[in-house]
């Protein structure tokens, strides 16, 4: 089988696996990073959002063969590393806003905000509610209006 070599979380790793393998089992079952969700396999739930070169992609719909070298797929749990704290801004509003209930979804929910919040910023603007609208991360626990606060609370300290 071919060998992909990528950065996951800031280290750079290699796994060897069929180019067809999506990037979500990858992560899953061969490098045992389990923050990003399986949900749905087809982008709709978006419960396995991760961050590609800093974007918002979901991993379940990414073939492994799609990746090189020198990118970078960050996950919530090298989310923090990112600005050099225990926790990413939006995770401590996620906390403080008291938003998980049954969590599954939260990563992936983080995940989009910060990109979200990100895109939004480097526009040169604040986060509106047409934004917070356009998001489409499933929550079965139906928690939206904590989410959004807390993507504005984090948006506040990003």
């Amino acid at each position: 089988m071919p060998e992909h070599t990528f950065r996951l979380n800031g280290e750079q790793v290699t796994v060897d696996v069929a180019d067809d393998v999506r990037l979500l089992w990858v992560l899953r079952d061969l490098l045992g990073v389990t923050g990003p969700k399986y949900g749905c396999g087809i982008s709709v739930c978006q419960a396995c959002t991760s961050h590609f070169n800093g974007k918002a992609i979901t991993p379940c719909t990414v073939p492994v063969s799609a990746l090189e070298e020198s990118d970078e797929i960050t996950t919530i749990e090298g989310l923090p590393d990112t600005v050099g704290q225990e926790l990413h801004p939006m995770q401590e509003a996620w906390l403080e806003q008291d938003v998980s209930q049954c969590g599954y979804c939260q990563p992936g929910q983080i995940m989009t905000a910060v990109d979200l919040v990100r895109r939004a910023s480097d526009e040169g603007r604040q986060i509106t509610d047409e934004d917070l609208d356009g998001i489409r991360n499933i929550c079965r626990c139906g928690t939206y209006p904590r989410i959004r606060d807390a993507i504005r609370n984090g948006a506040e300290r990003m």
